[in-house]
């Protein structure tokens, strides 16, 4: 229990007050301000970019597009939104994403209520008036009854750790930090790494480029998008079926249009099963590869191991060096047991004679020169001389927001200190010991792992029903308790282990970027599925929020008390 607040400190009066306080303005933070604002409730967001769009805003590296279908990775609150607004291809690019992203902001007036070019740098709970202090490295400083972080799941790019990297003469930049005026046309290009960001940079860049070379630490494993154009025709017929589509949506684990078979591979006979594959593999769009299969291709390994040797024939069909194409198929996990990127003429990148595959496996890199990059050859060296170098080595995934802000809860504990050997949540949505702080995007919730505007949707509506609560039974503070955050990192890490995804090396178990191969696994996302987190948020609600203890404002009357509400202590 804590302390009954007094009043605030006259001292501080600089400091700008708010009930609800949001970081991050992505597709989390704009729909949770909306939703607050809909129930009048006094609301504010900050970010550090210049604008609203999140990962949108920041990710403008050539090809970086969807790989959820557009008409699925949208907001599904207003009818009049879903009726304006035209997608133009089957998978948006960027600049359509952050278009239709500042779309909605505009249309709901949202940017009254944002604060950009706004890093926080610290926050700190103060018991006495039950309220956060949050300050930014600009020097500002707001005080806030509840804070709710919506700062991305990849939000914190990571960087290699290369001799030299400052001494690069030329233009080196990771995909989430893209300048807008870059343009490698013409340009000797080295990208760094395979994963999803990779893949599409070197898709997009191949043609344009004088020579690229593509430096792979591991290969991952990836199937066709199966983009294409959405003409008039077919975006009304899409429009006409937005019902069907997010119910689909919201009945698939992962909240794609795609959800796996109910049959297992064991159910056909193996002709049909690989007929299957192979008309998912060619004619297949987004994640249906992956999220669409048999229902035993993710949990069997020995199902896995046939999948994936599939995958790694169609590798094999497409890239005309043999040695080259086993370069390109992972050795180190299955197929899906990462995230899998989804490709537009990937492969086929290496058929192209301006187009060189280097292992840094076989030949690392002994440091970055002037000129570009020196790799150890042999007991010798080989200098690559290049004009960009191109860092897609994704990022410090789902604790890393939180890690870059000192964030202080109750008794003076750092969270950055509580999570150091794995982060530990109430249901997803908050932490002990850090009152009024929810973590709408973060560890163990059901968002991580999801088509991510479907996904947010469901904790989104119960912060909003929540917030609605709170204020109806003048709550003034709540608090995950420590009993139920240990039942739930108990439960996701139960429900992870029957998955083979939880057996890889990936940021979905805290191995982030392979750079740090050899860390302890922790439990950072929660691969139950959208409607079973659905579900547990749902009997929270309804019983009352046992998990948390809600502590009534002083002076507050007895009257409608729910279960688990406390009164403050005089």
């Amino acid at each position: 229990m804590g302390n009954t607040p007094s009043e605030l400190d006259v001292s501080e009066v600089e400091a700008h007050e708010v009930d609800h306080l949001i970081i991050g303005a992505g597709v989390c933070g704009i729909f949770m301000l909306r939703e607050l604002l809909e129930l009048g409730l006094d609301a504010r967001v900050l970010d550090a970019n210049a604008g609203p769009g999140g990962t949108w805003f920041n990710n403008r590296y050539p090809g970086c597009r969807f790989d959820s279908e557009s008409y699925t990775y949208q907001y599904s609150f207003s009818q009049e939104l879903l009726d304006e607004w035209d997608w133009s291809e089957r998978f948006a690019s960027q600049p359509e994403i952050l278009s239709y992203l500042q779309h909605v902001v505009d249309r709901f007036d949202l940017a009254e209520h944002m604060d950009f070019e706004t890093r926080v740098a610290s926050m700190t709970w103060r018991e006495d008036v039950w309220r956060w202090e949050v300050r930014t490295v600009e020097g500002r400083l707001y005080r806030a009854k509840f804070v709710l972080c919506a700062m991305g799941l990849l939000s914190v790019p990571t960087y290699p750790r290369f001799a030299g990297m400052d001494r690069f003469q030329g233009v080196a930049t990771h995909t989430f930090d893209w300048p807008e005026d870059l343009d490698v046309t013409g340009k000797r290009v080295a990208v760094v790494g395979t994963g999803a960001s990779g893949v599409q940079v070197v898709a997009a860049v191949k043609d344009k480029v004088e020579q690229l070379t593509v430096l792979q630490r591991g290969a991952n494993w990836c199937a066709p998008l199966g983009n294409a154009p959405i003409d008039a025709e077919e975006m009304a017929r899409l429009r006409a079926s937005y019902d069907e589509i997010f119910e689909i949506c919201r009945n698939s684990p992962a909240s794609f249009m795609h959800r796996p078979s109910r049959i297992k591979t064991t159910d056909v006979t193996v002709e049909e099963r690989d007929r299957r594959w192979m008309e998912m593999y060619h004619h297949g769009h987004g994640t249906r590869m992956s999220q669409g299969n048999f229902r035993d291709a993710m949990m069997d390994p020995e199902v896995n191991r046939e999948l994936s040797n599939f995958i790694a024939d169609r590798i094999r069909e497409r890239v005309k060096d043999p040695k080259v194409a086993e370069m390109l198929i992972p050795t180190d996990h299955g197929f899906g047991n990462k995230r899998v990127g989804g490709e537009s003429g990937f492969y086929e990148a290496f058929n192209q004679p301006n187009v060189e595959l280097v292992s840094l496996l076989e030949t690392p890199v002994h440091e970055i020169t002037e000129t570009g990059i020196r790799l150890e050859v042999d007991g010798g060296f080989r200098d690559i001389e290049v004009d960009v170098i191109v860092y897609a080595t994704g990022f410090d995934a789902v604790t890393g927001p939180f890690d870059r802000i000192d964030i202080t809860g109750v008794d003076g504990i750092k969270l950055k200190e509580k999570w150091r050997d794995g982060p530990e949540t109430c249901v997803g949505v908050q932490v002990a010991g850090f009152p009024n702080l929810f973590t709408l995007v973060g560890p163990q919730s059901g968002s991580a792992t999801a088509n991510f505007p479907r996904g947010i949707e469901d904790v989104v509506t119960w912060m909003r029903d929540l917030a609605a609560h709170l204020r109806a039974e003048g709550i003034g503070r709540m608090e995950g308790r420590r009993e139920a955050e240990i039942g739930w990192v108990e439960h996701v890490a139960e429900f992870n282990a029957k998955l083979l995804v939880s057996k890889s090396k990936s940021w979905f178990n805290g191995h982030n970027s392979n750079l740090d191969r050899d860390a302890k696994p922790r439990v950072m996302v929660y691969l139950g599925g959208a409607p079973r987190y659905r579900r547990r948020l749902a009997e929270e609600s309804a019983q009352g929020y046992p998990s948390f203890v809600l502590t009534r404002e002083p002076g507050e009357c007895d009257s409608g008390r729910s279960v688990g509400v406390e009164e403050a202590s005089a």
